[in-house]
């Protein structure tokens, strides 16, 4: 760390070191724009330091000052980095681009100049992420006024151009280009279509049957979730995080849980640990099996579907007996679990327990033997290793890729360490290994319910808490691996009973973003293979 310090302070002599309390805590610097700009090549090429990996990109309003801050990781040294950045002023909002260096950057600034108006330049497309391209203002700012923006029912006009900042002379100057030209022939996928699995938008441009470009359109769902979440008490906002990727409800709410708590300094009781992760593992099962049923069927196979779809239920039953919901969970709360577990629940986990191996044979004959799912998976939809870090994908699909980043294996959390389960990799990359990844993964999540089931100790499923939960002034951020990978938590604490600023580091939105690049080469009839393989989920994408 100290040697990192040294660097950074080599090449920006004003850098802005932030004493860190806890013991293992990431290195935070404070730069200015210039200063990130010459910082940022030698942070992602240098060998000491070699941050591959654009964890998170959040957008932040400082009060005076809009700004980012920079999550980055170095999978090489295992250790993170901080960085925050403000803009010159509010009248002139702008900072260096990342998106020649970490791929997902290009969707991540658009977002945040979405929210915040921040123009990143040399960005190749400043257009809008989610709203609306004629949408007035930049709603997470603290100034926003949301009357100016009336209710509209007309369908908008997609842009035919996108901008490009450029600075010349100090002077910072707008270049427009085409998205698409003129002779291309340009169709539409979504998003009312069932195959972009929710409203979805591709712009597909073709070569005959091949694909020549993808251009993702979001925000047909956006709900505003970060947004309502600062004026929501942290109690209150637990209740949105099993909205955005409600396959992965229990381990959403975990991560925000887990956080708060972190930030507390609140021990949370063993028996609720447990029956946290026996949540979670069941959670990542039954979303599995939805995965199964939905990919099988936009390829084709029907029968699968109802495989996937008949023994998915069997755990919706498990979990509706113990927290009354089927796909919205409301279970774990601050400190613990709302309530504890139903009497049934261990005999009934482990009757599927047993039951799940003996179908899971089945799966196989039908489908992943068969020669037509075979020639329309392998080969298909290559990502490498290297394409999977720098896009930010994480999850079944970067470990299909051989990238290993299971973070109960790497980061571990609750009690992950104490139970044994091996992290599935393959090396192909293809839709193939990407659904054997997650059929593996099936296994692994079996072994341990198995192994957690005779051991849930006796005691308190919660905590005790305050009434009205304030949390310290600070920075906190905690992350969980869901089914389809990391999903992260930040919290900008100003000491009051509400957050400043609550950002959730969305697994999906890495999963769209490097859409293009799997499909470009491909038929377009792969393109829908491809994204089944990706497994994303819409609400994920739309925060």
């Amino acid at each position: 760390m100290s040697t990192l310090k040294a660097l950074i302070r080599e090449i920006c002599p004003n850098a802005v070191f932030q004493e860190q309390e806890k013991e293992n805590a990431p290195l935070q610097v404070g730069l200015q724009a210039g200063e990130l700009a010459r910082l940022i090549q030698p942070l992602h090429d240098h060998d000491s330091m070699r941050f591959d990996y654009l964890e998170d990109l959040i957008g932040m309003d400082f009060g005076e000052k809009p700004g980012v801050i920079y999550r980055l990781y170095s999978t090489r040294h295992k250790h993170s980095l901080v960085i925050e950045c403000q803009a010159e002023s509010r009248e002139k909002p702008e900072l260096p681009t990342l998106s020649h260096l970490w791929a997902i950057a290009n969707f991540y600034e658009r977002e945040v100049f979405d929210f915040f108006g921040i123009r990143f330049i040399g960005h190749p497309d400043m257009r809008r992420l989610f709203l609306r391209s004629d949408h007035v203002g930049f709603p997470l700012r603290k100034d926003y006024d949301p009357s100016s923006n009336p209710l509209r029912l007309e369908a908008e006009n997609l842009p035919d151009d996108t901008s490009v900042f450029v600075e010349h002379d100090g002077k910072t100057e707008k270049e427009d280009h085409a998205v698409f030209d003129k002779d291309e022939y340009v169709v539409n996928i979504g998003p009312q279509h069932p195959a972009t699995h929710g409203v979805l938008h591709f712009q597909v441009s073709l070569q005959g049957e091949m694909v020549k470009k993808v251009d993702v359109h979001c925000g047909y769902i956006h709900r505003g979730i970060e947004k309502m979440c600062e004026s929501m008490t942290y109690p209150q906002t637990l209740a949105m995080t099993d909205r955005l990727d409600y396959l992965s409800a229990h381990q959403n709410r975990h991560a925000l849980c887990a956080c708060i708590e972190e930030a507390l300094g609140l021990e949370v009781p063993r028996r609720a640990q447990y029956i946290r992760v026996l949540m979670d593992e069941l959670s990542r099962i039954q979303s599995h099996l939805l995965f199964y049923a939905t990919f099988c069927m936009d390829l084709g196979a029907l029968t699968p579907f109802f495989y996937g779809f008949r023994d998915r239920e069997k755990i919706l039953d498990i979990f509706e007996a113990t927290t009354g919901g089927r796909l919205i969970q409301n279970y774990n709360v601050i400190g613990g679990v709302a309530r504890d577990l139903h009497p049934d629940f261990i005999k009934k986990t482990r009757e599927f327990v047993e039951y799940l191996p003996t179908v899971l044979d089945e799966y196989h004959q039908v489908f992943t033997n068969n020669v037509i799912f075979r020639q329309r998976s392998q080969g298909i939809g290559l990502l490498s290793k290297e394409q999977a870090l720098s896009f930010g994908v994480t999850g079944p699909t970067a470990r299909a890729s051989g990238l290993a980043c299971d973070l109960r294996k790497h980061k571990p959390y609750s009690i992950y360490e104490e139970v044994l389960f091996k992290e599935v990799l393959r090396y192909e990359g293809d839709c193939l290994d990407r659904y054997l990844v997650r059929m593996e993964e099936i296994s692994q999540s079996l072994s341990i319910i198995e192994q957690l089931l005779d051991k849930i100790p006796q005691g308190d499923h919660c905590a005790k808490t305050k009434p009205v939960i304030k949390l310290p002034e600070g920075r906190f951020f905690k992350s969980v691996e869901t089914a389809r990978g990391e999903f992260g938590v930040f919290i900008e604490s100003r000491g009051e009973k509400y957050p400043w600023r609550l950002k959730f580091r969305p697994p999906c939105l890495p999963l769209v973003s490097v859409i293009e690049t799997l499909a470009k080469g491909n038929k377009i009839a792969d393109l829908i293979a491809i994204g089944a393989s990706l497994d994303y989920v819409v609400p994920d994408i739309d925060r």
